[in-house]
């Protein structure tokens, strides 16, 4: 059973950066497609950005490209997402999953959600 463990989030002012990374346990990631969402409060979770099972494919979310970068070291069964130049409505819990399946705008996710880590940016 696939077990992920979202970590890096913290308090952040606008403008600033962070790295957050995402742990698996139970099976190696190598095997998905990996995706970063995100749940802002009040709002319905959404997806942020998704890699590829080798690291040579990725998308973003219109309202991240440019900022956001994901990555993967599957020796080390880890996913990063760095964020940067980080805008309030950056604000929210993000998740990691690995995908069934996945397009340039979604990721099918399975159900192997973690707790998540927040991400709080004040202006």
């Amino acid at each position: 059973q696939l077990q992920l463990v979202e970590s890096g989030g913290g308090l952040v002012q606008a403008g600033g950066s962070l790295r957050l990374s995402c742990a698996a346990s139970g099976q190696s990631l190598e095997r998905y497609a990996m995706a970063w969402f995100r749940q802002a409060p009040g709002k319905e979770r959404e997806f942020v950005a998704v890699i590829d099972w080798s690291g040579g494919r990725t998308y973003y979310a219109d309202s991240v490209k440019g900022r956001f970068t994901i990555s993967r070291d599957n020796a080390k069964n880890t996913v990063y997402l760095q964020m940067n130049s980080l805008k309030p409505e950056d604000t929210a819990v993000y998740y990691c999953n690995g995908c069934n399946y996945y397009t340039d705008y979604d990721c099918n996710a399975l159900d192997a959600w973690g707790q998540g880590t927040l991400v709080t940016v004040s202006s």
